[in-house]
């Protein structure tokens, strides 16, 4: 993509209504537009880091086993009725009516409607365990609705549902679900902190909340600082194993992490004192264990092994895919902009030309933006005509994690620039080196 081709409305000014880092960068590198409050028009780049997290997610989800659907927006208030949740939910409800006058809403979540595709189609303990996500667009009427995408009433979010026959089977989809949001997180260059959480409107009495430790964090947390030592990286882990997964849970659990609903300051108090943090964090994940709260109202009930009927253990896990930006914003910037990381940058590496209109220059340029194209690489390259400083700063500005500079004085020595946004640090080698230099950084990411 030539930037002279693309559309990036960026803004040299902050506008006054952002009140956190992210919100502001979005804004001033053109990823989002209000639209009306806590609504947001997603403009090309920030659009395209909102797909790559999504991928991400959608991969991790299929790895372990899960099968991806799509359920709609609008649902009908019926099922709610149902359940019994149309008039506990709130006001955080969008509720409408269509023409014939059926009560309707916006779907803040989809507990009821996926238990109505469950009972209308799956009737024997044969065909469980099963775990069926989306994802999709919520609507939640928020009071307050701020920070841009971190607190907004429209959101992408990706839910997912597990039906058991057992509540010990739902655990183990429990843990499979904590081991892969700890893999789509790490993807994201994030750490997220599995913390013991209150289940609100969702109901249920396991659950835990990923949150990610940011100064801007809603909410107030209190952790062990040993659990900020942990990664899962690279390891493999059979999902159908219960052990491996049950493991993974208490490798990642077993130390005190909880958000100030669940605080225990008598539990907290044991921790060594050179250890406990108290701090802020961004949720970006929950995953909950609800029995059958969903099943036994609803009539979501399967044949046993003895012929009777029983109804299904169900648990709820979501990830916030639109929070999730930017929660890697306020994790990873500098008072320049954004700093992506490399698993999901708009762009895999920026090529600013010092010189347009110079045909060596233009003519190098063009060749570096064939190379990587062809490696399966995404460049962005600034082709304008600005200044070089402005050029920099642009780049600076959205974030790519990776720039190469062009210039008739390098090329007359046969070199490029090769610079790092994250620590800034630059080298000149030749085209072809560095084009092999980023094809092996990106190589774990395509």
């Amino acid at each position: 993509m030539r930037l002279s081709r693309y559309f990036l409305p960026v803004l040299k000014e902050t506008p006054s209504e952002a009140q956190i880092v992210s919100h502001r960068l979005m804004l001033r590198a053109g990823m989002i537009k209000q639209a009306s409050a806590g609504i947001y028009s997603w403009l090309p780049l920030g659009y395209k880091v909102l797909r790559n997290i999504e991928r991400i997610v959608h991969e991790e989800q299929v790895r372990a086993g899960h099968i991806p659907l799509l359920m709609p927006t609008l649902q009908s208030a019926d099922l709610w009725k149902e359940s019994g949740r149309y008039d506990a939910y709130g006001p955080e409800m969008l509720r409408i009516r269509d023409r014939h006058d059926r009560d309707m809403l916006y779907g803040p979540t989809n507990e009821e409607m996926i238990t109505d595709i469950f009972r209308s189609h799956v009737s024997s303990y044969k065909d469980l365990p099963l775990t069926l996500y989306h994802i999709q667009w919520k609507f939640r009427d928020e009071v307050r609705p701020r920070f841009g995408v971190m607190r907004g009433r429209e959101f992408l979010m990706k839910d997912g549902y597990t039906f058991d026959l057992t509540k010990e089977d739902a655990l183990h989809a429990y843990n499979r679900h904590l081991v892969s949001y700890l893999r789509t997180y790490e993807r994201m260059g994030l750490q997220a902190i599995p913390m013991r959480a209150d289940s609100g409107p969702i109901g249920g009495d396991d659950t835990h909340e990923f949150l990610v430790l940011a100064e801007t964090g809603e909410s107030e947390v209190f952790y062990d600082s040993e659990i900020t030592g942990l990664k899962f990286g690279d390891r493999e882990i059979d999902y159908d194993n219960v052990e491996q997964c049950r493991s993974v849970l208490e490798e990642f659990t077993s130390r005190y992490a909880r958000t100030d609903e669940t605080h225990d300051e008598a539990l907290f108090n044991e921790i060594p004192e050179d250890r406990r943090r108290v701090a802020r964090g961004i949720e970006v994940g929950q995953i909950f264990y609800f029995g059958t709260k969903y099943s036994e109202p609803m009539g979501a009930t399967v044949q046993g092994p003895d012929g009777k009927p029983v109804p299904v253990h169900m648990g709820s896990h979501g990830i916030g895919v639109s929070r999730l930006l930017g929660a890697i914003i306020e994790a990873s910037h500098d008072d320049r902009g954004i700093i992506w990381p490399e698993g999901v940058t708009p762009f895999h590496v920026g090529i600013v030309n010092l010189k347009s209109g110079d045909p060596e220059a233009d003519a190098a340029c063009a060749a570096l933006h064939e190379s990587f194209t062809a490696l399966g690489l995404d460049p962005l390259y600034d082709d304008t005509s600005e200044r070089a400083g402005a050029k920099f700063a642009t780049m600076d500005l959205i974030g790519l994690p990776w720039r190469i500079t062009v210039g008739p004085r390098g090329l007359k020595n046969g070199v490029v620039e090769l610079t790092s946004r994250r620590t800034g640090e630059s080298e000149e080698l030749s085209a072809e080196a560095a084009v092999d230099r980023l094809a092996q950084i990106y190589a774990p990411h395509l």
